[in-house]
């Protein structure tokens, strides 16, 4: 499927407000409060399985003022505190390495010191991310919240929405199709529509069933 993997392959736009809040409404409210750096608490933790939306809500807390987004990859200067940013992304905490440990454990003593703002995010909870034990401590200074994903409903109500407010007009065993045999991933979904979408378009067809399969033995053949 070579659009298929261009598509998926290209970064897209985080933002709060195009979260799928779905059952994480007060971790979304709290993410709204470091966004605008009035929560009373200074560090968070996130954590749940892939594809959930902990990246995104990273990333899209990276987008404001004086903020630093650190990837478990980052070079070593991110992981390094600067009075210029007062909020700090750390993504993936599972896959540091332990020379970027030593690294994270000194920049959570400096945001506190500082009084500055921490998000973390892992695959599973503090109290069981392999990492060294003084660092695991801190991820669990703060609040700990999981992200759940979304469901089946919740995933068909959001992607009617995103394709309403586009004008698009989906046949209705178009969304539960895409959930049975594609990824199940909220941003796998939204490129896959944008891709039906183009398809729709080129061939000036409505986006029906049909024409969805038509679409994946299309973009197998290539």
């Amino acid at each position: 499927m070579k659009q298929l993997v261009l598509d998926l392959g290209a970064e897209q736009a985080h933002s709060l407000e195009s979260f799928e809040v779905g059952q994480n409404a007060e971790a979304a409210q709290l993410m709204t409060q470091f966004a605008a750096r009035t929560s009373r608490e200074h560090f968070a933790y996130l954590w749940g399985e892939c594809g959930v939306g902990k990246t995104h809500l990273l990333k899209a807390l990276a987008s404001t003022d004086k903020a630093r987004y650190i990837s478990p990859f980052s070079i070593e200067s991110e992981f390094v505190y600067s009075p210029e940013v007062d909020l700090y992304l750390l993504d993936d905490c599972e896959k540091l390495s332990p020379v970027a440990q030593i690294d994270a454990f000194a920049l959570f003593n400096e945001i506190r010191a500082n009084h500055a703002f921490m998000v973390c995010s892992g695959a599973v909870a503090p109290a069981v991310l392999p990492v060294r034990e003084d660092l695991r401590t801190r991820m669990g200074w703060g609040l700990i919240y999981q992200i759940h994903g979304l469901t089946d409903d919740e995933k068909v109500a959001a992607l009617s929405a995103a394709a309403a407010a586009r004008g698009l007009t989906l046949s209705p065993g178009v969304l539960p199709y895409l959930l049975s045999h594609f990824q199940r991933d909220m941003r796998s979904l939204s490129t896959m529509l944008d891709s039906l979408d183009q398809y729709s378009l080129e061939t000036q067809r409505p986006i029906t069933l049909p024409l969805l399969r038509e679409w994946l033995q299309a973009e197998a053949k290539e």
